[in-house]
């Protein structure tokens, strides 16, 4: 995991774990599906290394990042415990490295 502070939080290399891996459910990798919903604090989107380059790879934004906007797809936000997303963020650099060793231990889909 990544964690850079005012910018955003990465993860979702878990083939490498080191930000060059990670593959998607679709094969290696899958095409940009829209660029609608725009970056602003709180979203989720898809880290990607250029056009239609998206595997499993993610961002949380932090900061309004509108630079990105066109170049990654927004797929979803926080709806809630954002002050736990600053919480994380707090313990990031300017490198990405994080000053503690951050674990998700469980992932879901949640039922809207």
């Amino acid at each position: 995991m990544s964690i850079f502070r005012n910018k955003n939080s990465k993860g979702g290399d878990f083939t490498l774990g080191d930000g060059r891996g990670g593959e998607s459910i679709y094969g290696n990798k899958f095409k940009d599906e829209n660029f609608k919903l725009k970056h602003e604090v709180g979203c989720l989107s898809m880290a990607n290394a250029g056009p239609n380059t998206n595997g499993s790879q993610f961002f949380i934004t932090t900061a309004e990042t509108s630079w990105l906007d066109g170049r990654h797809v927004v797929f979803g936000r926080v709806v809630k415990n954002m002050e736990l997303v600053k919480k994380i963020e707090s313990f990031g650099s300017s490198s990405g490295r994080p000053s503690k060793r951050i674990v998700i231990s469980d992932c879901r889909q949640l039922e809207l």
